[in-house]
Formats: structure tokens, sequence, C-alpha cells
């Protein structure tokens, strides 16, 4: 029988150590003691494909008052509930750079599936990490660097788990694309599965998650779910995870073997059409003819059950109602993230914010909610009018729809400004809403999902990274009827923007990312100046898609990149991206000065025991790094200072690697400290001879700016 690994409160950067496992697993051995055989089958086996009133749901056990568990999609809020909101995706909110709106979010959406009677909420999502701009899911997640998904990762999850909703950090590993990702396999080197893909499911652990989700690849040719190496070694072992990992849908493989590699639930329990049962009575066999330890049928149990007694899932819990009227005040989150996710790319002569023009030309099917309704498609599964979020599991039903012509209307109204509107994407219908406008506005989409639903020929992943219905002729179109265009941006991930910034009238892009039902609200705030706009890009929008260096591949991804993925490879190279990571612009600006660099690390590998997240030091806080951000424009506005570190050249890693970021409010003329609390794990690498995290010796640069291209201050750090 394992012993489990206890957590020990340690001085780490978040507050890990407040859920106790060592009480819900003294709490968990003795409901162990009391179920029958049987029982604790149904407690690692789901029911089946829609047979139950949520996405995925086990059988109660009476004997512990145990009940029906239900787990229900997905990252931004409940699927298939009609009395929700539907949040921002996670690549919005990384976009805000901002801990506390993260964390809300988390909390949020946990209020709202708590309400629902819903013990497990299906998100958030680490992987896909984002190596390929075109990758349908990539908007699930939080941005293309391991570090900014890992904090996003650490503080949704403790937001979800405070208020008694286990997290699933999911998909659990090496689902990057959905071209194949039922059969192909993921071919991954140890460093690189370490220093990108694991690192935020690392965040994940450290922060308690209840629950991972094993993906539906292959690594290294064996599956995800019963990867022994993955579920054992990696997530178990080295990072001392103490819950359970469940299957994604029908991932499932193998009875046995899924068993014996550490896989504890599977969902649903069948293939979505009522086979390919390999649990349930096929468990209950293999451990009876000794195929599976029952030991290692107790321990999936275990982790189950410790899972729900950690959250306090077995005290008070509501019952399941899908139908429950959940929503509350949480919009004042969706706005916040929608609008503090908005990324300024270009502001040519200061255009924006708008000053009560006279007349204004807006043109594009994005500018107006989707005519048939806004929940019209199932699972979101089109790009027609205006766009929220992508398509697939990982979406919610709008509670209402905010669009962007309906905002600026309102506004417009009160400022006395006239409106014409051309909603369609016809390059023929232009003239007449711009000809005569002071300033046109065009809005542009581009959308990806999960691939089990095909949009306009994209089946799931992205086909390329242009705009969606010639938005690059809608935007000359009307660059050519007007001198004062500003264009909106709504997407899942980059387009190449080049066609656009080639026509001189566009004298603005707003990046406005996937702002969910909050989508016209938040664009007005920006577009006036109520906020100034503090988003930062999450990933490099290149010149030309050829630039990443990775793309959705036929068969199996042999994963040749390796580490240089996104600007690390445009570093690497010496790429010149068109807008970097970590770039975005303010109605303000900021000066940076007097970095400080405080902490004497010392060279050499981890040693500690192993806590959730790996072994306890890593998590040691060794340097403070600080920088005085001033704002010496005229209005007030927030930046997102970064930390960038670059490693000694014997560690043979990227050029810079993003290691921290702080996000200051300040009033004009206001200065602050941007202050960063570095990690052992920040500054090590894997080392794969010794298999472990090492800091390496020799000399590290810090370098703090703006984006990962605009250091303001930097400083060194000697390591002996």
């Amino acid at each position: 029988m394992r012993s489990p690994i206890f957590a020990v409160a340690f001085a780490t950067a978040s507050a890990a150590a407040t859920l106790d496992w060592e009480a819900a697993y003294t709490k968990a051995n003795a409901s162990l003691a009391k179920l029958s055989q049987n029982d604790k089958i149904n407690i690692v086996t789901g029911v089946g494909w829609n047979k139950g009133p949520c996405v995925g749901n086990t059988a109660a056990a009476s004997s512990i008052s145990y009940p029906q568990l239900c787990l229900q999609d997905g990252p931004l809020g409940v699927r298939y509930a009609s009395g929700v909101n539907a949040f921002v995706p996670g690549i919005q909110v990384a976009a805000t750079w901002d801990r506390g709106l993260m964390r809300e979010r988390g909390q949020f959406m946990a209020e709202e599936t708590k309400g629902c009677g819903v013990h497990v909420l299906l998100g958030p999502v680490a992987g896909p990490l984002g190596k390929n701009p075109a990758g349908g899911r990539n908007w699930e997640g939080f941005g293309a660097d391991p570090y900014l998904q890992g904090i996003a990762m650490a503080e949704t999850i403790e937001g979800m788990q405070s208020v008694g909703v286990q997290a699933n950090a999911k998909h659990y590993i090496l689902n990057e694309q959905e071209l194949n990702r039922e059969t192909m396999s993921s071919n991954i080197d140890d460093r690189t599965i370490h220093e990108l893909y694991l690192w935020p499911f690392a965040d994940a652990v450290h922060a308690n998650v209840a629950s991972v989700m094993c993906s539906y690849n292959k690594i290294n040719g064996t599956w995800a779910c019963e990867n022994p190496y993955a579920l054992d070694t990696l997530l178990k072992k080295q990072l001392g995870f103490q819950g359970y990992v469940m299957t994604d849908w029908n991932a499932q493989h193998s009875t046995a073997q899924s068993a014996t590699s550490g896989l504890d639930m599977t969902m649903p329990g069948s293939d979505f059409n009522g086979g390919s049962i390999f649990w349930g009575s096929k468990l209950s066999q293999a451990v009876s003819s000794g195929q599976v330890p029952q030991s290692r049928l107790d321990d999936m149990v275990r982790r189950i059950l410790a899972s729900f007694y950690l959250l306090g899932q077995d005290s008070g819990y509501p019952a399941i109602n899908l139908k429950a009227n959940v929503q509350g005040t949480h919009k004042t989150n969706i706005r916040a993230t929608a609008r503090d996710g908005i990324v300024l790319l270009k502001n040519e002569g200061n255009i924006l914010p708008l000053k009560k023009p006279g007349k204004l030309g807006l043109v594009g099917s994005a500018a107006v909610v989707n005519p048939q309704g806004m929940n019209s498609c199932t699972d979101q599964g089109c790009n027609t009018g205006a766009l929220g979020m992508g398509w697939g599991s990982g979406t919610a039903s709008y509670a209402y729809f905010s669009a962007p012509a309906d905002a600026i209307r309102t506004r417009a109204q009160a400022d006395g400004t006239q409106i014409s509107l051309s909603s369609s994407d016809s390059t023929s219908s232009v003239g007449s809403a711009v000809n005569d406008a002071d300033i046109a506005i065009v809005f542009i989409t581009s959308d990806s999902g999960e691939g089990y639903i095909t949009v306009e020929n994209n089946v799931g992943d992205r086909n390329n990274l242009d705009p969606w219905h010639n938005g690059n002729d809608l935007v000359k179109a009307v660059a050519a009827a007007n001198k004062n265009v500003i264009v909106v941006v709504h997407s899942v991930g980059p387009v190449i923007l080049e066609t656009i910034l080639a026509q001189p009238n566009v004298k603005a892009i707003v990046w406005a990312g996937l702002p969910s039902q909050e989508n016209g609200n938040a664009l007005v705030d920006i577009l006036y100046g109520d906020t100034s706009p503090s988003g930062k890009l999450p990933y490099t929008i290149a010149k030309s898609a050829n630039d990443y260096g990775t793309g959705v591949v036929r068969g199996n991804d042999d994963f040749k990149e390796g580490l240089y993925v996104d600007y690390r490879r445009f570093d690497h190279e010496n790429i010149e991206p068109r807008y970097e990571f970590g770039y975005g612009l303010s109605y303000t600006n900021f000066t940076y000065s007097d970095i400080f660099v405080d902490g004497r690390p010392t060279s050499g590998p981890a040693t500690g025991d192993i806590i959730p997240g790996g072994r306890a030091d890593l998590w040691e806080i060794v340097l403070r790094v600080t920088v005085t951000i001033k704002n010496t424009g005229t209005v007030k506005g927030a930046e997102v200072a970064q930390l960038y570190v670059s490693y000694p050249e014997s560690a043979a890693t990227p050029p810079k690697q993003l290691r921290g970021f702080d996000k200051l409010v300040l009033e004009p003329g206001a200065s602050d400290n941007a202050a960063f609390d570095i990690l052992r794990r920040d500054l090590s690498v894997w080392d794969t001879a010794k298999q472990e995290w090492v800091v390496p010796a020799g000399t590290f640069n810090i370098s703090v700016g703006a984006s990962s291209r605009d250091i303001r201050q930097s400083g060194t750090l000697e390591v002996p």
C-alpha cells in the first residue's frame, strides 16, 4: 500500500499548503475499509456515456454516504447549464497578466459550478501549450509560455478549490493538435517535456489540484492514459501528485495496462455508443485473476476519495441541478478580463481613444451578434456574427451577448455621434458605411476549436493564420474608402497582419482576443479610454506563418523543435516578429529604473523531499528582484513588467525565458516597485543524466521590460 506524501509548508509563492492532504487521506482510508469490492469498482468506473445527469458520472456508494459524482465541462464555465455565465477563455485571461483576475475568475466559475451541484469542473487547461499557432484548442489554455501557463493554472485552481470544487488539470500531456489526436504519437525528449510541457502541470500539482485528465494521444508510442512514465514516474513520483488521474472521454485502450500504469478513473465509462467498456466488471475480473493488484485498485479509490474529502464535498454539497440560476454578479469579472485582455498593437497619431467623433462607420459581420441567435450553434461550432470563444467541449452558453455595434451605438448616442453599419463581410457594401465617416472601424476574426466539429472547412485546427471571411480584402476595401481606419481583431490566436499593416490608412489595430459575452462592453471601455489598454500578447504574432517553425502534422509529431517554441525560437534564430510575446501598448507611458537583484542561490541539484509540485526546495524563493516603474503620461494606466532570465552558456537554453511578471496600476506621475520572487525552479534546468532539476553555475542575466524584446533594465547574478 502506498504511503501518501504529505505537504509541508514552505516559503513558496502560493498558499498551496492550506489544503490538508493528510487529513483527507485519513478520512479516505477510514472509508475505504467500509467499501465492498463492487463499490470500489463503481467509484473508479464511469456509468457510461449519456447515462447520467452530467458529462461524466460515477455511481454512489451508500455505505460511506458518497454521492453520485458529477463531472462537467469545462474550462470557462458550466457546459449544458442554463443559468450560468460564459467566462472568458483561458487565452483572454492570460493576456491580462493579472493574477487577481485569474484567481477571481476561477473562484466565480467554481461558485457557479458548486451552485449547480457539479463536483468536478473539467479545467483549467495547460495542454495544449500552444506550440502550433494553428492548434485548435490553444485558446482554452493560457498562452505559449510554460511560466505564464503555470501561474495562470495555479491561480485558477486555487480560486476554484477555495470554493470547494475539484479542479481538473488537462490535457496531460503533449496533445498539441486536433488532427489525428486519437491515433498519433507525440515523440519527445526528456528535457523538453520537463522544461516546457510538464512545467505548468507542476504548478497545478503544487496548487493541490484534485485531478488530472490524461489525453487522447500516445507519448513516445504508448497511449497517454496507459503510459507508466507519464502517469506514474512524472506525475505521481516526480511531482508528488496526491489526487487522481481520469481519462479524457473515451481515451482508454486497455483494462490491466491502464490500471497498473497509474490511471485512477475511466470516463465516461464507455465509448460514445455505449461500447468499449474496459473497467467495471472487466477490472473486477482483472483484480480477481491477479493481473491488477488489489492494492492498485485500493490506491485508485483512496486517491478519488481523498480529493473528495480534501475539498470538503462530504458536507452540505448542493444537489445536481444544471438549471440552477447561479450567475450572481460574476459578469464583473467577465468584463474586467475581456477588457484587460485587449492588446493595443498599433495606435498611429493617437487616433485612440476616440474623442466624440461626428460619424463612425462600422464594418464586418463580427460587429453584430449571430443573427440566428447567440447560442444557435451547438458547442459554439460556427463563426457567424461577433466572436467570443472558440468551439468544442470547452464552451458554455452565453447568458447574454454584448456585441460591438450595440455597445458602440449606446455610447455614440450619448456622445451625439452618428453611426453607420455594414454588418456583412462583403467588400461591395463598404462604401456606403464609411465614405463620409470620420473614423471607420472594421471587425475581423479567426476561429478554431475541437476536431469533432468542422467550421468552414477547419477541422478543429485552423487551416491557416489568415483572417476568416476574406478579412484582409475587407480591410483593404475600408482603407481605400476612409483615411482613418481602426481594425479590431477577435481571434483564438496569432493572425498574420502584413496585408493589413500595408494599408497606410490603417491607423490602429486593437487585438480584442476572445472576450465572451462582454465583447462589446469591454471593447467600448478601451476604444473610448474609460480604461487604458493594459493587455500583453501571450504569444508571438509573426510576419509569416513559416516563422514559427512548427505546424499541425499528419502522422506522428517528433517535436524536433525541442525547447524552441514561440519567442524562444524567434530569439534563438534571430527572427524579427511582427509583434513579440509580451507586447502591448497603452494610452500612457512608463519608465523603468533602479533594478535591484537580491539573493545568493547556489548551483547544484534540488535535494528536498517530494511535496506536491516536486522537490520542496524547488519552490523556495532564492532571489528577489525589484524595479521602479513610473507612469510618465497623462492618464491612469497599468503596466505588466516582465522578468526574463538568460542562463549561463553551459546550460544550452533559449536566449531568455519568462520567469516573473508583475502588473502595477499607476496614476499619472506615480511610481511604484514591481517585485519578482524567483524560485529555485525558475533558475533550474532539467539534467537528463542526473534526472534532477539543477541550477547551473555561472552568470545569469536578469532582464526586466515591457515585452520579451523591449528590455528596460538588466542585472547579472553570479551563481557559484
